[in-house]
């Protein structure tokens, strides 16, 4: 049950951060309620556009309603105008997408998927949805960053991003590519409201890092979808990718292989086959 609670509240929050994102300009009704001291539309404003009453949309945003109806919140997803990630986020906290359940192995290690990814030529890791990295090959101890030298409670993608000061040195797109990474685990926080361990590292992380605590704030979210990268190496210069993420692996939805495979055309192949050569 307090799980539950915690969800409803999460989804208050949410829809909170999307109302006030939004800029009244060429909405028609927003001109009908006078001055505004906000940013963003009014709780009215969103009422009358998704065809619900004041109070009860009121009630949702604070996390008072127990239960809402897959068309009314479509109909809240429109009138927000919600991207398709934000939807499918809003539709899993209104449980109609399916809830991600952190798994029980959360933090362990897999010998079996280390070996498959031993074999794969480009960098390669296994993580879960608290972006624990959980197994790693060698090419991603050379190009993403080296993780034998972090200790496995601190191996954790989000955290890495931000704090790694050689990873955050040579990912050239570092920008989008914190932006993204906090809206993914903001999807996975937001979905996995039984598990306190993410409400502990996001306490942690916002009195570590400014900049994390700024882009959590804003409440963005993103689905996984391939991802292109640029990394300048120190030994092979600049090497172009495209991050695939292989979800559900052996049936287990925490679990997902990142294969960061090279973009034709860039050299980043024949530069990959140098530092296996001169690295195995």
């Amino acid at each position: 049950m307090a799980a539950d609670n915690e969800k409803i509240k999460i989804l208050g929050d949410f829809l909170k951060s999307r109302r006030e994102r939004i800029k009244p300009d060429g909405i028609e009704i927003a001109s009908r309620y006078g001055r505004r001291r906000t940013p963003g539309l009014r709780r009215e404003e969103v009422a009358q556009l998704a065809g619900v009453s004041i109070t009860w949309y009121t009630w949702l945003e604070q996390g008072r309603v127990a239960a809402v109806s897959r068309e009314v919140i479509e109909s809240v997803a429109r009138a927000l105008q919600l991207s398709s990630d934000e939807q499918a986020h809003l539709f899993r906290l209104a449980d109609y997408g399916g809830e991600r359940h952190a798994s029980p192995n959360a933090g362990e290690a897999y010998p079996e998927l280390q070996t498959i990814i031993d074999q794969v030529n480009y960098p390669a890791i296994i993580a879960n949805h608290r972006t624990e990295v959980l197994a790693y090959n060698r090419l991603a101890t050379e190009i993403i960053t080296d993780f034998h030298a972090i200790p496995a409670e601190e191996r954790v993608m989000t955290r890495l991003i931000f704090t790694d000061p050689n990873l955050r040195e040579q990912l050239v797109n570092w920008q989008e590519f914190a932006d993204f990474t906090i809206g993914v685990f903001r999807t996975y926080y937001d979905q996995n409201a039984s598990d306190r361990w993410f409400e502990a590292f996001v306490g942690q992380m916002c009195q570590e890092c400014e900049e994390f605590q700024t882009l959590w704030r804003l409440h963005n979210v993103h689905q996984k979808k391939a991802m292109q990268y640029t990394f300048d190496h120190c030994v092979a210069g600049q090497l172009y990718f495209q991050l695939n993420t292989f979800s559900n692996i052996n049936g287990d939805e925490n679990l997902h292989c990142c294969i960061f495979t090279p973009i034709a055309n860039t050299g980043t192949e024949a530069k990959l086959a140098d530092l296996r050569q001169s690295s195995y």
